[in-house]
């Protein structure tokens, strides 16, 4: 397992790695770089290589010459003393000295070796300048030279040591080539060995202007390619800026605009779409104040005549037993509506509140598990009129959470008394099942029906103010269509979630989930929205009604 990283290592990293990532401009320069950097070595190679290749071969066509010279009037000379000299062995000497001598004026090395087809130089027997170590001549071209051969070259190193023992390797081009000694009428192979040390310098100093010149070059790309970019990023990041502050609310912001080109035109463009924004906006916000401000004062007006209403109601409500039978039912009739008016004109107003972001909390330590019992207990004459069987299954420890509780029994008495609604009396063990438990971050309470269930796509609509999944199926429960809608706000305001599940035919399931603690934030909840009893199924309703 590889070390870890230290703390500051690991912040710079990632910090960079931020940058990297926001910073068009600082990718746009690194990628110039890197393929400036590329283009650079590859054409820098290119002319290396050719202007070694140049140096070389004009190098090897003026060596081989100057050794075809030397060859040529060493046997001149030899020639010119065929008659006078018959000792061989002198004869190769005074030969050798001549070509050591010519060649430490000239700047070359010579080695002598002979006759054809007699010892190696390894063997000995070989004339060669001082210092030279003979193993500077490639065994290749020895054995090109091993029988009678025309002129060759190769390239070698040139090992010397000089007086002082010290050691030296320089690159360098042996010619060979043959003389006949007039003396013995024998063969012998002439090695001319050239050092490359000037063709070297000269490359060297190619090489460093060209790493110089390329060095110059990314510079001084870089150097454009940060203007351009500097110049097409910087109006990105003034419109980057004013859309983020456009975003925070401060509609009145403008990019400033210069000049008539693309950039000014964009500008331009941005600007009139912002005035747009601003001007749509500001007409929303003047209808939704309108709206807020015509539902409360309609609630509040209806008040007065309700009240007065609700007196006359009353008395006729309790007077009903000397009326005529139709006379007492319309009593009956208009006592109940007066209930269901008055709940409405109370959900109108908390719609109202929340709307107006005026609704608060007043929170204390609650139990959802004595919560989940008030409300059966609150809607227990309901569920008898449907018979249905209402039940909260024991937790597996204490479920407490920072509440308010007035809100949180509203939230669970709505989904009660929905469940108790829509289950189906007629199903053997038809009934509505209430979960809570709780972990170390939040608290959840689940309530479960077995009736018709929702349609593919109803959960995302059932929190939708006044919505019902079937419009001609009557509210026993006395509802208004805005209960759900409540809940979820009233869930939201505690900073949890409010979801929905359902499948036709399987009944229903809905989650309320609240942090332990109000400001917490829930990253999962304590119980699944999917219950599971449920059967498997691939096109599953969406989960709704999370808070943002």
């Amino acid at each position: 397992m590889p070390p870890a990283l230290p703390t500051g290592t690991t912040a710079g990293l990632r910090r960079w790695l931020t940058f990297w990532r926001r910073s068009i401009q600082a990718r746009v320069v690194a990628s110039t770089l890197l393929l400036t950097a590329v283009v650079v070595g590859v054409v820098g190679w290119f002319l290396l290589q050719q202007t070694r290749d140049g140096l070389l071969d004009n190098r090897v066509d003026a060596v081989v010459t100057e050794a075809g010279d030397e060859t040529t009037e060493a046997e001149a000379r030899l020639g010119a003393a065929s008659g006078t000299e018959n000792n061989s062995t002198r004869q190769q000497r005074e030969l050798a000295d001549q070509l050591i001598s010519r060649g430490d004026t000239r700047g070359f090395a010579v080695v002598l070796a002979g006759p054809v087809g007699g010892p190696d130089l390894a063997d000995g027997g070989a004339e060669y300048s001082p210092g030279l170590e003979l193993d500077s001549v490639p065994a290749p071209l020895q054995e090109h030279f091993s029988t009678v051969a025309a002129t060759a070259w190769t390239y070698t190193s040139i090992r010397t040591t000089d007086e002082e023992g010290v050691a030296s390797t320089r690159p360098g081009v042996v010619v060979g080539s043959q003389v006949r000694l007039p003396s013995d009428g024998n063969t012998y192979t002439v090695y001319y060995l050239f050092p490359l040390a000037e063709q070297s310098e000269t490359l060297a100093l190619v090489a460093r202007a060209l790493l110089t010149a390329g060095l110059l070059l990314i510079v001084l790309v870089a150097g454009v390619t940060l203007l351009v970019t500097r110049q097409v990023v910087t109006p990105v990041r003034l419109a980057r800026q004013v859309a983020e502050r456009l975003a925070a609310g401060q509609l009145q912001e403008r990019l400033r605009v210069r000049g008539e080109d693309d950039i000014a035109r964009l500008a331009t463009s941005f600007n009139q779409m912002a005035s747009n924004l601003q001007r749509q906006i500001r007409q929303l916000e003047e209808l939704s104040r309108v709206q807020r401000r015509f539902v409360a004062d309609v609630s509040h007006e209806l008040r007065t005549p309700l009240t007065t209403v609700r007196m006359a109601g009353d008395l006729l409500h309790d007077a009903r037993g000397s009326f005529e039978p139709t006379t007492a039912r319309a009593a009956e009739l208009l006592q109940t509506e007066l209930d269901r008016f008055e709940t409405l004109l109370v959900d109108l107003l908390e719609i109202s509140r929340f709307d107006a972001g005026a609704a608060v909390l007043d929170t204390e330590d609650v139990d959802l598990v004595d919560a989940a019992e008030r409300v059966v207990e609150s809607t227990r004459p309901l569920a008898e009129q449907r018979g249905v069987r209402v039940v909260v299954l024991p937790a597996a420890g204490p479920c407490v959470a920072e509440a308010d509780v007035r809100r949180v029994e509203r939230v669970l008495r709505n989904l009660v008394s929905n469940a108790i609604d829509h289950a189906d009396a007629t199903r053997a063990g038809a009934g509505v099942e209430i979960r809570v438990s709780a972990d170390s971050d939040g608290a959840a309470v689940t309530v479960r029906d077995h009736g018709v269930g929702l349609a593919p796509g109803e959960a995302a609509m059932v929190f939708n103010r006044f919505w019902r999944a079937d419009p001609a199926r009557a509210r026993t429960s006395g509802g208004t269509g805005l209960g759900l809608s409540i809940a979820l706000e009233d869930a939201h305001l505690h900073g949890g979630w409010l979801q929905a599940w359902g499948r036709p035919g399987q009944g229903a399931q809905f989650r309320l989930t609240l942090p332990r603690r109000v400001g917490a934030a829930l990253r999962h909840s304590p119980l699944p929205l999917v219950p599971a009893d449920a059967e498997p199924a691939a096109d599953d309703a969406p989960l709704a009604g999370a808070s943002s």
